[in-house]
């Protein structure tokens, strides 16, 4: 058949790129059209999304695919997992969503728990009950009467923006919306149990779309002003976890596998049928989101690479030179072994530091370790708490599940760092199967495959996952020292 092209955008909360995949009917491939830096913006003691710069770059990637690629058969955008702006009763923006990581949300969350408590959010929703997600930063606008609650409209959340900016539909999509913790997943629909104990409008939500749908077609004022023809717009698993996990080149299907989703946000867990919620999971700190064509995520999320990326970037504030990733890596491969851990899930970990080395430096000391100083050796002790945690989480999801995992997916950009994926086998002391490092794109690919015809189920499409994708097999080794510094890490963790 003629080669058919796709227009994938994937925007982390770190970095976005948008991508042409060219599928012939068995097998794609996939070319990055477009990079840019995803980075938020400090104004007024609000930390916010950069939301006009970022659709700035959507239009630069459909420019620069469109120039290289005439015929392209559709386009689909997918976001990281938090986060929501209003439209007002005009179709107007009101305001920058604010990010995820803003400490006001947290403030507030205290006396949304006097009203409901975590555990019984956990039973109406079974979704994470942290407060990067909706219901804390909506109930955070009601409480400051701020300007978008009160005039708001339409609820949106971020891939629903960009896709309402390109089309002018008004919709939520239905993987993102499981995140939001208002929407009840063993029921699937919205929880008003939460609306009417935190006294939160119920009709600023509009229709909710599923992965694979039709969105629109890019609007002519749209077109009009990038000089181009109309693209139909469809919607993927618009969280790009889902949108990883759909994408993994199941190797083993008939062996018992788990992923973990490697980036900003390390995302560990495994599909099942139906949510899994309990006083167990919620103890763990694991929780439910949708995925595609009606599968459960049960997951856990990890604060991951967000550290090393605060540390490199204060190594080159203070070097006054680049520092690449490759050099990251080989220095801590040059550091001694387990001279120190960390929790990443620590809270300090998880919030902006002016000096995020300092801070690791730190917390070693507290806690009666060796402190790491250098590039080598701080990269290092990072890499290896995230192995650690891993591991000790993945012990965690088989006891919940009641099933030994036998194989790993390794899936996300961070699958391009080898060396954490062999600590991560190392560690979990099982097969490791990393890649492709776009696993997200082939996600978001498959649900506009699916919307084309091209194929009817999720199996069919990670069939062509494996046969399009490079993979690497990972091997654990050293098995009994990892086994023996577990151990050490336990009483640090």
């Amino acid at each position: 058949m003629v080669s058919k092209n796709y227009l994938i955008f994937d925007f982390g909360a770190s970095n976005g790129r948008s991508a042409i995949a060219r599928f012939d009917g068995n097998k794609f491939d996939i070319e990055i059209t477009h990079r840019f830096d995803n980075r938020p913006v400090y104004a007024a003691g609000t930390l916010y999304w950069d939301i006009l710069r970022l659709y700035s770059e959507l239009m630069i990637g459909i420019q620069s695919s469109v120039k290289k690629y005439k015929n392209i058969t559709s386009m689909a955008l997918d976001t990281w997992g938090a986060d929501f702006g209003f439209i007002d009763s005009n179709g107007k923006l009101i305001s920058n969503p604010v990010h995820y990581r803003d400490e006001k949300r947290k403030v507030d969350a205290r006396s949304l728990y006097k009203i409901i408590s975590r555990r019984e959010l956990f039973e109406l929703t079974g979704a994470t009950i942290t407060t990067i997600f909706d219901l804390f930063h909506l109930y955070s606008l009601k409480l400051q009467n701020a300007p978008e609650f009160v005039n708001g409209d339409r609820f949106l959340t971020m891939p629903d923006i960009f896709n309402y900016f390109l089309t002018g539909r008004v919709y939520n999509e239905y993987t993102r919306i499981t995140t939001s913790i208002m929407y009840n997943q063993k029921e699937g629909r919205w929880e008003d149990r939460i609306f009417d104990k935190l006294n939160l409008p119920r009709d600023i939500f509009p229709e909710i779309i599923k992965p694979g749908e039709g969105i629109d077609n890019i609007s002519n004022k749209v077109c009009s002003e990038l000089e181009i023809e109309t693209i139909p717009v469809i919607a993927p698993a618009a969280h790009d976890t889902p949108s990883a996990v759909a994408g993994i080149p199941v190797v083993g299907k008939n062996k018992n596998w788990a992923f973990i989703s490697m980036g900003t946000w390390c995302i560990i867990g495994k599909e099942t049928e139906s949510p899994i919620i309990n006083d167990q999971a919620l103890s763990a700190g694991f929780s439910n989101e949708g995925g595609v064509e009606g599968l459960n995520l049960f997951v856990k999320n990890i604060t991951g690479l967000w550290i090393i990326q605060q540390c490199r970037e204060k190594w080159i504030k203070d070097s006054s030179r680049p520092i690449s990733w490759d050099e990251i890596v080989k220095l801590s491969t040059t550091a001694e072994p387990f001279k120190s851990f960390i929790n990443v899930d620590d809270p300090i970990f998880t919030q902006p530091q002016v000096d995020m080395p300092e801070a690791i430096s730190k917390y070693c000391k507290e806690k009666g370790q060796s402190v790491p100083e250098s590039i080598g050796e701080i990269s290092r002790c990072i890499y290896e708490s995230l192995a650690m945690k891993f591991k000790y989480d993945l012990n965690k999801l088989e006891k919940l599940t009641g099933k030994k995992i036998e194989l790993l997916h390794l899936v996300g950009g961070g699958t391009q760092n080898k060396l954490l994926c062999q600590w991560t086998a190392d560690a979990a002391g099982i097969q490791a199967i990393a890649g492709p490092t776009e696993t997200t794109s082939v996600g978001n690919l498959l649900m506009q495959l699916k919307a084309s015809g091209e194929i009817k189920t999720l199996d069919e499409g990670r069939k062509i996952s494996l046969a399009s994708s490079k993979v690497i097999s990972y091997e654990p080794k050293d098995r009994d020292r990892w086994s023996e510094e577990y151990s050490r890490y336990l009483k640090i963790l």
